[in-house]
């Protein structure tokens, strides 16, 4: 993970970024089943893009309704292993703690990050972080990364992000205009 690496990566959440997540209360979830699993729109042809300018594409996402008992990893690893098997993804990295696990690799803290850098020897700096949370754009700085936000209008907080986006190929372009 040293800062004379070349490799240059796009750090992805997964529910809001790739794939449409299950709205409650104005607050994004991630899909119950593969069935409920759908790709947003622009994602697939967005990835191609990242890829051509051969950027690592590494998703990092959150999925404690594991630990809070309202999902199996199972069934995250079969919309983890499909998300792999329909796009252009290099690697998936799942944080199934809860808060009070109090782990270094739930967002937004930034283990994960650091976990992806360190096995495909990234450089940070020169890396991107997508996301649609504040816990995206938060672990995303804390790592060193120039962070895009994709404005879903969430009943949320919100720390300023780099750069603010309203959907998957507007963040496309903003990294293409920086790399």
């Amino acid at each position: 993970m040293g800062v004379s690496s070349e490799v240059k990566a796009v750090f992805l959440d997964r529910d809001g970024v790739l794939n449409k997540p299950v709205i409650v209360n104005g607050k994004p979830y991630p899909p119950k089943s593969l069935n409920e699993l759908e790709i947003l729109e622009g994602v697939k042809e967005g990835l191609e893009q990242l890829s051509e300018l051969n950027l690592l594409l590494i998703v990092v996402t959150n999925q404690p309704d594991v630990a809070r008992g309202l999902t199996t990893a199972k069934v995250v690893d079969e919309i983890n292993n499909n998300l792999k098997q329909k796009l252009l993804i290099d690697d998936i990295f799942c944080c199934m703690h809860d808060n009070s696990d109090n782990c270094e690799c739930r967002k937004p803290k930034p283990g994960l990050i650091f976990d992806a850098a360190k096995k495909w020897d990234i450089d940070l700096t020169s890396s991107f972080m997508i996301g649609d949370r504040w816990k995206d754009v938060e672990a995303g700085r804390r790592a060193g990364l120039k962070t895009i936000l994709i404005e879903h209008q969430y009943k949320e907080k919100y720390d300023k992000p780099d750069f603010t986006c309203h959907n998957f190929l507007e963040a496309v372009n903003t990294i293409k205009s920086l790399v």
